[in-house]
Formats: C-alpha cells, sequence, structure tokens
C-alpha cells in the first residue's frame, strides 16, 4: 500500500475526516506509530530536545533532520512523512530554502517539508512548491523564534495578533501549503483559522476544532514524568515501567541470575569431541 500523499490528507479535510499526526525520529518508532494507524510521521526538530537533550530547537541541523528522516522512512509504510526544515535552514534566501527542501527529500526520505512563520516565509513557500516539494506551514507558537517571542507562549491572544496569525493563514494558503499547523493559540481563534483556509489545519495545544491533531511520540507515551504542558495529553505512563525494567536487568547481571541456561548457546557432542582433540 503506497503512502498517504498531500492529497489525500486534503481529501481527508473535504470529507471531514480528522487527521492524526505524531513525531518519529527512529526507524522503531516509525514503525510502531505507523502501524497504528496514524496519517502523518513528523520528523520534528523538537528531535533537539527529545533525543539530543537541548533546551531548545534553535541547535538542530540539516544533517540531523536528513539522519532521522532517513531512520524514519525506512520504518514506514503508509503514513505519509514530513520533515522539518531546521533553524537557519530557509531564513537566508528563498533560493537557500528551496536546495533544503530538496536535501531533505532527496536525502532524507521526505514527502513534505515543514517550515515556521507566516509573511516572511511565503516566497521561500511559493518557490519551493513551485519545485513539486509540498510544504506544510507552521503558525502560532514558532519554537525557532523563541527568543523573539520571549519563551514558549500561547500567541494570539489580542484582537490584532489573531488578524496577523488569520492574514498569515491566508496568505501561506495562497503561496501553496498544503496543511498548516496551529501551534499553542487560543482554540477560538484555531478555529476561525480552520474555517478561513481550504487547506487541513492541524493543532498542538489549539483546542479541538482543527482538522487535526499532533503529539510529541515521546510525550503521549509518557517518557518524561517532569514534562507536562496543558496541551499534551498521556496515553500512557511509560518512563516507570521502562526504568523498572532496566533495574530488573542490572539486578538479575549483578546476582548471575542473567544469562540463564535458557539464554545461553552450547556447543553440540560432536562439536565438544572435535574440541576436545586440541
Amino acid at each position: 500500500m503506497p503512502r498517504k500523499s498531500v492529497l489525500d490528507l486534503q481529501r481527508m479535510k473535504a470529507g471531514s475526516q480528522r487527521i492524526a499526526m505524531i513525531t518519529a525520529y527512529d526507524a522503531t518508532t516509525a514503525r510502531l506509530v505507523d502501524k497504528a494507524g496514524v496519517d502523518i510521521v513528523l520528523v520534528g526538530d523538537s528531535l533537539g530536545m527529545v533525543v539530543q537533550g537541548r533546551e531548545d530547537t534553535l541547535g538542530v541541523t540539516m544533517d540531523d533532520m536528513i539522519y532521522h528522516g532517513r531512520c524514519v522512512a525506512r520504518g514506514l509504510q503508509s503514513a505519509h512523512l514530513t520533515i522539518d526544515m531546521p533553524f537557519m535552514s530557509y531564513q537566508v534566501s528563498p533560493t537557500q530554502a528551496l536546495e533544503n527542501a530538496g536535501r531533505l527529500v532527496q536525502e532524507g526520505g521526505a514527502q513534505s517539508v515543514k517550515l515556521e512563520g507566516g509573511a516572511r516565509t511565503v516566497d521561500a513557500v511559493r518557490l519551493i512548491v513551485e519545485a513539486g516539494i509540498p510544504v506544510m506551514g507552521h503558525l502560532g507558537l514558532t519554537p525557532q523564534s523563541i527568543h523573539a517571542l520571549g519563551g514558549f507562549k500561547v500567541q494570539g491572544r489580542s484582537d490584532a495578533e489573531s488578524e496577523r496569525l488569520i492574514e498569515d493563514a491566508k496568505l501561506l494558503e495562497d503561496a501553496g501549503v498544503f496543511s498548516i499547523v496551529l501551534e499553542m493559540i487560543p482554540a477560538e481563534l484555531a478555529k476561525d483559522i480552520t474555517a478561513a483556509v481550504h487547506v487541513p489545519t492541524i493543532g498542538i495545544g489549539a483546542g479541538p476544532d482543527t482538522d487535526g491533531q499532533v503529539l510529541v511520540s515521546n510525550d503521549l507515551w509518557g517518557l518524561d514524568a517532569s514534562f507536562q504542558p496543558r496541551f499534551v495529553k498521556r496515553y500512557a505512563e511509560l518512563e516507570n515501567p521502562m526504568v523498572v525494567a532496566v533495574a530488573r536487568f542490572v539486578s538479575e547481571v549483578r546476582d548471575g541470575t542473567f544469562p540463564g541456561p535458557e539464554h545461553s548457546f552450547h556447543r553440540s557432542r560432536g562439536e565438544a569431541k572435535v574440541a576436545r582433540l586440541y
């Protein structure tokens, strides 16, 4: 079965079918979320925080995104694969943006790319789309701009900010994006933007009225009990069971009960006779 295309995803909006998107950073995770039936897998630059242990996404490179994209692509059979364009991979010029988008497709296995920002990214979006590479937009809280935004804060609370975000969404649609992520904005604004554009909107911390939802896989699985933002719903609590499992392994190694006979290999009788000759 071929992987979902951007046309499939746009038909989902037309048919009022909600879109489920989740992040993955390796082949094993990709295989599992694909098996569970997600529509889109995002190789997010959130890997800077989730995988690399950074405080933000700003240190993630093109090589990082390409490497993790290749890994994820190998684990997918049906889900659409989109890859984030990292900080400073598209901000310099539309030509730079096109070159790097092309690398994510050629080297990273992306079916589409995602970049942050509204009016300021329109020229880059248009050039990438004209080259035949689908683009997903990203508005609201844009993590690559946290220093300008003053941190990880809800965006679009004022009337002026709301109007600007609605206008940005329309500009992105006109430039050719096939969908738009809306992050950490009031639910009412996300509903207005979803009604204002014809392309699917995918929310994270943006209420229930977008065309789809996205979560970071590690958050969904509860792999970090200390990270509990309001917009995350944990569908499992895996941190403690994983720690307990490793602790059991450590204990059994130290007391000599692992590996047992059932985990060990033995020579056959013929092999043993040959060994005794020498």
